[in-house]
């Protein structure tokens, strides 16, 4: 199937690992150039030369820590000069810790609420304006099956990931008339850093190893596995695509049947 998004460009948000780095390498191999970011230089200097050796797109790196204002800033101008507007946004921040309720403080709400949710108001307002000029443009945000079923013992992420789903739905119902989508993706138990720091809190809460844990979440998911970046990217790119032009607002969870909902 073609796309239709050969030679648009993206950026994508933390992309030097897991799910950003597999929704890169899935825009690339369409023909999309990239600009992608990290707080990890060595480690986004990586992930550039793998996708270039697959792929024939411009990739463009730069380095961003999402809870700064300026460095978002710095991230849209960077790109913008080098590689022009953007078409396709991915926003993703990985995800605030694991916590219990009682164990966070003021501090802790607020650096996840910066991270989590103020990271994707920022890039998109400042996509927003060429997006509208061109009367087209994609708005992806990479959440979380939270927001269709609760975790254990992820209270930010449970909360935040909601508040991004409502601004997501609602600023999906303002730019519709100028050609641009706005999607969440909401991967489940998917084989990253932040899913494998996550089985080892809770090997360290029960007293079970990591793979007692992996293996007890896997039997508790109707296809039996857990899930590979790649399930989501294959959506992420979909999404992003011309075919896509008539699915907007949405949520979509990518979680192997996990979530018990019809929504």
């Amino acid at each position: 199937m073609d796309l239709q998004i050969k030679n648009k460009t993206a950026i994508v948000c933390a992309s030097s690992q897991g799910l950003g780095k597999a929704a890169a390498m899935e825009l690339a191999s369409e023909g999309v150039n990239l600009v992608i970011s990290s707080r990890t230089e060595e480690d986004l200097l990586n992930v550039k030369k793998e996708i270039e050796i697959a792929t024939s797109s411009k990739i463009l790196s730069i380095v961003a820590d999402l809870n700064k204002p300026e460095d978002i800033d710095n991230l849209y101008n960077k790109a913008t000069s080098e590689l022009g507007s953007i078409d396709i946004l991915i926003n993703n921040a990985g995800g605030p810790p694991p916590s219990n309720f009682e164990s966070l403080n003021d501090k802790d709400w607020l650096n996840a609420f910066n991270l989590t949710m103020m990271s994707s108001i920022r890039l998109s307002k400042l996509v927003l304006p060429d997006m509208k000029k061109r009367n087209w443009g994609r708005i992806i945000n990479i959440s979380s099956v939270s927001v269709k079923t609760p975790v254990q013992g992820l209270f930010l992420s449970n909360s935040l990931r909601m508040g991004v789903l409502g601004w997501s739905k609602a600023l999906s119902d303002e730019v519709a008339p100028n050609g641009i989508t706005v999607n969440s993706v909401c991967p489940g138990s998917t084989r990253t850093a932040r899913i494998t720091n996550i089985f080892q809190a809770q090997s360290k809460a029960t007293g079970k190893s990591p793979e007692e844990i992996e293996s007890l979440a896997a039997s508790n998911i109707p296809m039996l596995r857990i899930g590979e970046p790649e399930d989501l990217s294959a959506l992420i790119a979909f999404l992003a695509s011309e075919k896509a032009s008539y699915m907007t607002g949405l949520a979509i969870q990518v979680d192997g049947g996990s979530a018990r909902t019809f929504y």
